[in-house]
């Protein structure tokens, strides 16, 4: 396995992808928009250069509310995406999950999907076996709650409303990073898509680390977004408002943000507190994480 890094622009480093186009490439794994809420735009020259290999283009669905009714990520020549209905399609994603969602393949890897197919054929639907199929499933229905909850909101927006979900994700991320850029690092500033990345570089100056950011914001009853991901972006901050949330719900998140910037400036040991105003402060996350209490005792 290999990794291709990103260049100065927060795209596929193409030198490096060329060099690893050679007669032992299997595939090529890419998530668009990226974890930087970047759009590649040179994702059609990669795909065709991997084609050209031999190799395949699989697709990470992680980021398709960005997409939604604009593009097809087979038009761009992936084989094989997998759709997350989690996150896009209403059910939040946080702990580790619930996750589900279908994984979509090209015309040529149909001889090979699991089976049982459901196939239509004439009036009626039957279960089919691909010819090479690569086994059958282990299960078939998935978190089923997610399923249900991502047809009921499609049903519900219908196609002009998944648009507009894609619209108001992308918008709402760029008002957050014009809004913002001048108070926190922004390491690739550029039009960014479904979610912008910050670093508290500037704040670490002072000796605030990104984790104080997120911890400050508890005071003021946001919930933090996620830290030091993705991994290549120092002190990242990692903000994704989605289409659900208002302009004003926006315009108080910047006015903490800035709040919090200020306060990292003049009294840093503030920030090194927080959370002061929740039941339970500042635990070692790290010790809870390898060393978990999971039982209760009176």
């Amino acid at each position: 396995m290999v990794t291709i890094p990103s260049d100065r622009q927060g795209n596929m480093d193409l030198e490096q992808l060329y060099e690893a186009c050679g007669p032992h490439l299997a595939g090529v794994m890419i998530t668009l928009p990226s974890t930087l809420g970047l759009f590649d735009p040179a994702i059609r020259e990669i795909c065709d250069r991997v084609h050209q290999a031999g190799g395949l283009v699989y697709g990470d669905g992680a980021n398709m509310n960005a997409l939604l009714g604009h593009v097809k990520q087979g038009d761009l020549g992936f084989d094989v995406v997998h759709l997350n209905l989690h996150k896009t399609m209403s059910t939040p994603h946080g702990g580790g999950g619930p996750g589900a969602g279908p994984v979509c393949v090209s015309e040529q890897l149909i001889p090979f999907l699991p089976h049982p197919i459901v196939e239509r054929q004439e009036d009626e639907y039957k279960f089919t076996r691909p010819i090479h199929s690569v086994g059958a499933m282990g299960a078939f229905h998935g978190n089923f709650g997610v399923l249900v909850r991502a047809y009921s909101y499609i049903r519900a927006l219908g196609a002009r409303g998944l648009k507009q979900v894609c619209e108001d994700a992308v918008v709402n991320a760029n008002y957050l990073r014009v809004n913002l850029k001048d108070e926190y690092d922004l390491p690739y500033d550029r039009s960014c898509m479904h979610e912008v990345v910050f670093s508290a570089k500037r704040q670490k100056v002072n000796g605030v680390r990104a984790l104080d950011v997120a911890k400050r914001l508890i005071d003021y009853g946001i919930h933090p977004p996620t830290m030091y991901f993705p991994l290549i972006v120092e002190e990242a901050l990692m903000i994704e408002p989605t289409e659900a949330e208002s302009k004003e719900t926006l315009d108080y998140f910047i006015e903490v943000m800035k709040k919090i910037a200020y306060e990292a400036q003049t009294d840093p040991e503030l920030l090194h507190e927080a959370p002061h105003f929740t039941p339970a402060r500042r635990v070692d996350e790290a010790q809870a994480a390898r060393h978990p209490d999971l039982r209760w005792k009176p």
